[in-house]
């Protein structure tokens, strides 16, 4: 493999000054973000685009909780997320990308990919589940793959999810200290932290080779996760040009009327015991 390629970063003072916000101001602009992508999933769908949002990261970055806030409104039919568990044996054996390829959007769909294909050249490369050999086509091979989509007319966007060491280290503290949480903290992850600078070489390797003009990644710092949510959903519907839909007008049609007699409501199914009554 060739040196690294160091991209040039923009002049941070360039960039507008964040606004700040309270926690109250934080719903309320990501209500507005929420239905913002809302219409551009309605745009999607009307014009027959199809979109790849791709998410990758350190464990603890915040890959979920964004994707959560990205499809809290979408029609899960048309803004779908793959989440690939490990390979199966016969999966080893195919083409590296084949399992997902299988995943690619249709005419009208957004897929978002928690985790992708750069499994590669993250935790394969770092914990040895791929050869020299293997990784060395697949760096050679994605941008030649990721150019190929783009060119078939998809939407490829990449974001890196960046968190800082003291961050990750709270956030797993956090998972060891709460049940709720423990299910998330996985033999592989407490890998990850041990590894922390073997990540860092690989994340730096991957960036050298992939940051392609055509589809190069975006880092959002995930240490405030709120303000990362906002940064992520305002900048994804930036980058796709879009305009209300049409809407047609609906009525609703009267209720038809006929004589049927219904059976008591004691017949019909168990009722669910009431314990809860709100206001």
């Amino acid at each position: 493999m060739g040196k690294t390629k160091l991209k040039k970063q923009p002049d941070a003072a360039k960039q507008t000054a964040p606004s700040q916000l309270t926690r109250k101001e934080y719903d309320r602009e990501l209500r507005r973000l929420q239905i913002e992508l809302l219409q551009l999933e309605e745009w999607v769908r009307y014009n027959g685009l199809r979109v790849i949002v791709l998410f990758e990261g350190r464990d603890t970055a915040g890959k979920g909780g964004i994707i959560k806030r990205i499809t809290a409104l979408l029609n899960p039919r048309f803004a779908r997320v793959a989440a690939l568990p490990a390979p199966t044996e016969r999966e080893r054996t195919q083409w590296y990308f084949q399992r997902y390829m299988a995943h690619l959007p249709a005419a009208g769909e957004i897929v978002l990919f928690d985790r992708s294909w750069y499994n590669r050249a993250g935790v394969e490369r770092v914990m040895g589940f791929c050869t020299q050999e293997e990784y060395d086509d697949f760096m050679r091979s994605c941008p030649q793959i990721e150019r190929m989509l783009i060119s078939s007319g998809i939407s490829l966007f990449k974001y890196w999810l960046s968190v800082s060491d003291a961050e990750q280290e709270r956030r797993f503290q956090a998972r060891i200290n709460d049940p709720s949480k423990r299910w998330k903290l996985s033999p592989m992850d407490l890998q990850a932290r041990a590894r922390w600078v073997d990540y860092s070489e690989a994340k730096d390797q991957m960036f050298g080779y992939t940051d392609i003009k055509e589809a190069p990644w975006y880092v959002i710092e995930t240490d405030n996760k709120r303000s990362a949510h906002l940064n992520l959903l305002s900048h994804l519907l930036s980058l796709i040009p879009y305009k209300s839909v049409p809407q047609q007008h609906i009525e609703l049609p009267p209720r038809q009327e006929r004589s049927y007699k219904r059976p008591p409501k004691e017949m019909q199914g168990t009722p669910v015991p009431v314990r809860y009554e709100v206001e």
